[in-house]
């Protein structure tokens, strides 16, 4: 199966979530956060960092309740910047 590639807002998005839950960690090491969410510190890192902006649900939702986040907060995030026909796609 071919992955079709990933548009430049859909790079940015993964980069806004990826802020946010860097920040959300705060002085909590990633060890700490990996483990609490059943994560490898390998994914934990790529997220943060948006080299994996397109994490599975189930990951990310480990991952909002593990550090206190809702899942409200984090799509208002991944939304942020984008254009009318981007929008209507994550509301579909």
């Amino acid at each position: 199966m071919v992955r079709t590639p990933l548009t430049p807002w859909e790079r940015r998005r993964g980069e806004r979530l990826g802020a946010l839950l860097r920040e959300a960690r705060g002085e909590r090491s990633m060890v700490e956060i990996a483990a609490a969410a059943g994560l490898s510190v390998e994914t934990l890192r790529k997220i943060e960092t948006g080299r994996a902006p397109t994490p599975a649900f189930f990951t990310i939702a480990a991952l909002a309740s593990v550090l206190g986040l809702s899942m409200e907060r984090l799509a208002s995030v991944a939304a942020a910047g984008a254009d009318t026909e981007e929008r209507a796609a994550l509301t579909a």
